[in-house]
């Protein structure tokens, strides 16, 4: 395969505020050396020598924790080195509470067309409770001022089934989401994830979660109203209105291969994934020394890259393509996954349409678990 990829991802590993729920790789941004970061992340940019990318984006931690002498820093040389003249899709993530009218306008003079915003939830208290910085009032005036600055490619994460959250509450979030007339949406139900606030309250006892019947109506209730008001459920945790699907995150759920670059980050190049070192002071070390930072290289195996085929593309609504599948790894579907594929369509997870394999409603509840069922191991 001589294509190279044509997209990116890059992580800025500073946060403002280190929420309850999150394992990403990150640090608060106080005294972190990031200006010599920066400078870093632009070695390792060169190094790769991406040929011209479809889509970018940029993510964390919190890209919008840099000030925005830094966010133009970033900017302006990822445009000198990199070649944008074909990008499709050029997405920012940023928080509320961070992105201040200096640091619109320095994304406006960019080729950043996207931008997706951590929003949660629109609940005061509950915002509090996560551990967010942002309140309600900051959500309406970043939408606003983005929106204003001319960006209407917009995305909202919220995060449902959260400590003592009521239905009520959710039905509230949706209601105040739809209100804010953005194309894009990401509903994640609450994952308790190792070495964090949340699990080490679980293991006390002291946190208290909606059960598994109530989070399944929550997400019932958010597939039906949103569908109802024109978004389209094309993935299992992801909205669009027609058109506004995130580019970028389907080439991950197409599995297609992509340049990862920055501390903790992940790429796919070469039939290889790998994982760059997460502490930063390992990583400038690393990037200093050889010019990367890759710390677990992988070359997957044809089954790997099946599983993955089918882990991935089950998360999408239009689900795997039985002949892409066949083309692309010239064997039978039927003869590798045809025994699992029948049992989950006996159990109604799985319905199979043309040449198309999906999930049912209930199987895109059950999500990973329903996806599990394609790790067969080596032949």
């Amino acid at each position: 395969m001589t294509n190279r990829p044509t997209s990116a991802y890059i992580h800025i590993p500073f946060c403002t505020q280190i929420c309850y729920y999150c394992d990403f790789s990150k640090v608060f941004i106080k005294n972190q050396p990031v200006d010599e970061y920066l400078a870093a992340l632009m070695e390792e940019v060169r190094f790769y020598d991406l040929p011209p990318l479809k889509t970018l984006y940029i993510g964390g931690g919190t890209p919008s924790a840099l000030s925005a002498e830094q966010l133009n820093y970033l900017l302006t040389n990822l445009e000198a080195i990199l070649d944008l003249s074909e990008v499709e899709e050029f997405t920012i993530e940023a928080n509320p509470g961070d992105l201040t009218a200096d640091k619109i306008a320095v994304l406006r003079k960019s080729k950043c067309n996207r931008v997706s915003l951590g929003v949660q939830t629109f609940d005061n208290r509950m915002l509090k409770k996560i551990g967010r910085s942002h309140n309600q009032a900051q959500i309406y005036e970043t939408i606003g001022a983005l929106k204003e600055a001319g960006f209407y490619n917009i995305s909202i994460d919220l995060i449902y089934a959260l400590p003592g959250q009521t239905m009520e509450q959710v039905k509230d979030n949706v209601a105040r989401a739809l209100a804010l007339d953005i194309p894009h949406m990401s509903l994640y139900s609450l994952i308790l994830e190792n070495h964090t606030v949340f699990m080490n309250r679980q293991r006390r006892g002291t946190l208290h979660l909606p059960n598994e019947d109530v989070e399944s109506d929550m997400f019932e209730y958010i597939l039906q109203e949103l569908e109802k008001n024109g978004f389209e459920h094309y993935e299992i945790s992801n909205f669009t209105k027609p058109g506004f699907e995130s580019r970028h995150n389907l080439m991950y759920w197409d599995n297609a291969e992509y340049f990862g670059l920055g501390a903790g980050a992940s790429g796919y190049i070469k039939g290889m994934r790998y994982r760059n070192r997460g502490p930063i002071q390992h990583y400038l070390k690393s990037i200093r020394a050889k010019g990367h930072a890759r710390l677990h290289e992988e070359q997957l195996s044809q089954a790997e890259q099946m599983e993955e085929e089918m882990f991935l593309g089950l998360r999408k609504k239009t689900g795997v393509s039985i002949a892409r599948f066949e083309e692309k790894f010239q064997t039978s579907f039927e003869k590798r996954y045809g025994q699992v594929v029948a049992e989950l369509k006996a159990e109604g997870l799985l319905q199979e349409e043309e040449d198309c394999i999906r999930m049912t409603k209930k199987g895109l509840f059950l999500g990973d678990t329903v996806a599990e069922r394609f790790i067969l191991g080596e032949d």
